[in-house]
């Protein structure tokens, strides 16, 4: 866990590359705006705004320049004072140019991280004897991305991709196993969400955390989740189970969602889903991953922070002077990253957790 006293916080500074060069000088002096939005489950999006008039001679400018072409190769980092981290790393997939009455005009630049390439067609196929992290593997080879996949442990008689983008098919074979698809640069990563990974950094009320509201519910908890499927082969049922005690981690709390519904309301109820499950093993975890996310959402929280580079989506942060119950770590779901020259740099974000 880190802290910030390696950033000059009075100075934030952004670079963007296009081509594989910072824009330029006086490209860069005419920027308006600049957000990125990282996420974990659906591409991650970039777009900056600049003034688009030259006041010098009477036209517009920036519209039609070849830096500005689709397809164009895009990064991005934030920072303070000469030390900026690399976030975002993406292609230009839009221009917006824009003239409003007795404004200048402004050129708006849209882009994604390359998951956006896994959404350019439909396809139907069939994978046979294979798991979900070798399926990714393919998918991402044949998407000149390169595949940095953990193993899914479960050997799969037959999946079928109906109709589906490839993008669509890896975040339906994600859920439910309760992984997640991200491209960082050129690699896609396809891993169980890091919940008990430590904390990236600590953020302290009225320091660094300039809002945050935490949500707390017990709707949707329930002590047990139940998997049950049909194995053909052997014409019987198939059924799983999971519960309390199977969260992988407490989030730097002491009761589950799950232990908390379950003591407040007496209930001994679960929660039954009836799937296309091929094997035991499937089913087994399917359960137990799925209790896991289920677990996670008992608290949803969004905040709002000074300029953090270090905050990725995906990542566990630390929440502290709240008071006992929702202090603690909470996984990041989303975030989002603001520069504008006037009003400094802020990060927004979206998290969970699943204990207090």
């Amino acid at each position: 866990m880190s802290e910030r006293n390696s950033y000059d916080t009075l100075a934030p500074e952004f670079t963007v590359s296009v081509n594989g060069s910072p824009l330029p000088n006086e490209t860069a002096a005419d920027l308006i705006k600049l957000s990125v939005l990282d996420d974990v489950d659906a591409p991650s999006m970039f777009a900056f705004t600049i003034v688009a008039w030259d006041t010098k001679q009477m036209k517009a400018k920036w519209i039609d320049h070849e830096l500005f072409r689709e397809g164009n190769p895009v990064e991005i980092a934030f920072g303070y004072r000469d030390k900026t981290t690399p976030f975002l790393s993406g292609e230009i997939t839009g221009v917006e140019p824009d003239f409003p009455e007795s404004q200048p005009p402004t050129l708006t630049v849209r882009g994604y991280d390359r998951r956006h390439r896994l959404m350019r067609s439909r396809r139907s196929r069939s994978f046979t004897n294979c798991k979900d992290s070798d399926i990714v593997s393919q998918i991402a080879s044949e998407a000149n991305l390169r595949p940095q996949v953990e193993d899914s442990g479960v050997t799969l008689p037959y999946v079928l991709q109906h109709n589906q983008t490839d993008l669509e098919f890896l975040m339906t074979r994600a859920r439910r196993i309760n992984f997640e698809v991200v491209v960082t640069d050129r690699d896609l990563h396809f891993r169980p969400r890091k919940i008990t990974d430590a904390a990236e950094l600590t953020l302290r009320r009225e320091m660094e955390l300039l809002q945050f509201r935490p949500r707390l519910s017990t709707l949707g908890q329930v002590p047990q989740l139940e998997v049950r499927g049909w194995d053909p082969s052997t014409k019987q049922e198939i059924v799983a189970q999971a519960g309390i005690g199977d969260e992988p981690k407490l989030m730097q709390g002491s009761n589950s969602g799950p232990a908390a519904t379950r003591r407040a309301f007496a209930t001994l109820g679960s929660a039954r889903v009836t799937s296309p499950v091929q094997t035991q093993q499937e089913a087994d975890e399917m359960a137990k991953r799925g209790f896991a996310e289920m677990a996670l959402g008992y608290i949803r929280a969004d905040g709002v922070c000074i300029g953090e580079p270090r905050m990725r989506a995906g990542t566990v942060v630390s929440i502290a002077g709240i008071g006992d119950r929702f202090s603690g770590s909470y996984y990041v779901l989303s975030v989002e990253h603001s520069f504008r020259p006037k009003a400094g740099f802020r990060t927004y974000f979206s998290a969970r957790r699943n204990s207090t």
